[in-house]
């Protein structure tokens, strides 16, 4: 029996650690029929290291996501590796360590900034660096956390993800001509190298513990990861600008 990804090529950002929510979307979309090429910044080698720990080799390309001499031969390298691109998974999410932490009021814009270009515009600079190579459509996929509430410890990070969240919306609204379908995966939180980068995170996760309807294993990135490859199928062929929560159902819950 084929997988549900059968045919399709994939890039996947976002490959830091066994325990990154993109390498479990990467393993099982290789699980699930597709090429893949991963992505990687700043540190290229520490994500070949953790593709091997994949059930097929794959290629991993430096992309720094700000800057346009990395975006403008994306294509090329991309097309030469795969043909053509049916998937996007982004991935990427940055704040500097004053943008975190309860520093909120105190925050410099160039902080903001940063955070904004790198964990919401890019959302927007990588599609179209792609597009080129998705001539037949495709399924763009990005992560976010709840923007509709102030997290604590998180500050900068919040506009950031509601950017994001705003960001996937009008995309979806621009290349839904071209049959892109551009939505989001609204995770719980995980305790990956990015969680770890948040001053005070198990504050944040606590929350998870009394509210959840579903019990929330935060060692656990798969069920986004299928989440991720579901989105990326043919499955959901005329859903676009939509957020799907895998949080354990804590969204619906208001106490």
């Amino acid at each position: 029996m084929s997988g549900i990804l059968e045919g399709k090529r994939v890039l996947i950002t976002g490959v830091l650690m066994e325990s990154s929510i993109a390498f479990h979307a990467a393993k099982l979309a290789q699980e699930q029929g597709a090429e893949i090429i991963l992505t990687a910044f700043p540190r290229p080698t520490l994500t070949e290291r953790i593709a091997k720990k994949l059930p097929k080799p794959t290629k991993v390309i430096e992309l720094d996501v700000t800057n346009d001499e990395h975006l403008g031969r994306l294509a090329d390298i991309v097309g030469e590796e795969l043909g053509g691109l049916d998937g996007v998974v982004h991935s990427i999410g940055f704040a500097p360590q004053d943008a975190l932490g309860g520093n909120f009021l105190n925050t410099p814009f160039e902080s903001v900034a940063t955070a904004m270009h790198v964990s919401a515009f890019s959302l927007k600079s990588l599609t179209m660096a792609c597009l080129p190579l998705m001539q037949n459509g495709g399924s763009v996929v990005g992560l976010t956390f709840d923007a509709q509430y102030a997290w604590p410890q998180y500050d900068w990070m919040g506009p950031a993800k509601a950017a994001l969240e705003a960001v996937n919306r009008y995309m979806a609204r621009d290349l839904g001509k071209q049959n892109i379908r551009c939505n989001l995966i609204s995770a719980g939180p995980i305790g990956s190298m990015a969680a770890k980068s948040i001053p005070g995170f198990s504050d944040l996760a606590s929350v998870w513990d009394s509210r959840s309807p579903l019990e929330w294993d935060l060692k656990d990135p798969e069920p986004a990861g299928r989440g991720i490859v579901a989105l990326l199928s043919d499955w959901f062929p005329k859903t676009t600008g939509e957020i799907i929560h895998v949080d354990g159902g804590l969204h619906a819950i208001g106490a």
